[in-house]
């Protein structure tokens, strides 16, 4: 699969978010560890959490990637797929989820497992209505999970939002 777009320089952020004895802390990644979802899970695997660690990428004000560890088990979505055919990290989501490859017919939406985040606070219907959501962009998008799952001030504090 190839995509275009220099892997780090386009990354807006990259987020470890995980609860230590209930409570919800996060960690900045550095853009090398958003190039593929290989690399970005080998860098979650190094965080303690209750529960598994979240990954969150913003690319570009394009699009955002979660990332679930949780001991071997691994769980990806992405906010766009057609993202796919511009991104290396979107494809590389793609080719993870073993989807067919992105063509310039497809419609944007959501690939992979929208439930990743259920037993956190934020259900698939809560992820699709942010989703669907065509004002915000991939770091509001990612505050209003954030929100749900009940890290939202410290989000925007780490990532530079002002909260309305």
């Amino acid at each position: 699969m190839s995509a275009a777009g220099p892997a780090t320089e386009s990354v807006d952020f990259a987020l470890a978010a995980y609860r230590e004895e209930g409570v919800w802390q996060l960690a900045e990644l550095t853009p090398d560890h958003a190039t593929d979802v290989e690399t970005l899970v080998s860098a979650l695997r190094r965080f303690p959490g209750d529960g598994g660690v979240v990954g969150l990428v913003a690319v570009e004000e394009d699009f955002f990637v979660v990332v679930r560890v949780s001991g071997q088990q691994t769980r990806v979505m992405l906010s766009d797929i057609t993202a796919a055919s511009e991104w290396e990290l979107a494809a590389e989501v793609v080719e993870h989820l073993g989807l067919p490859a992105v063509d310039d017919e497809d419609d944007p939406e959501p690939a992979g497992d929208l439930e990743l985040l259920s037993d956190l606070g934020v259900d698939a219907m809560f992820l699709a209505e942010v989703l669907d959501d065509d004002e915000l962009y991939p770091d509001e998008m990612l505050s209003e999970i954030a929100r749900g799952m009940g890290f939202g001030e410290l989000f925007d504090d780490v990532v530079g939002l002002t909260s309305a």
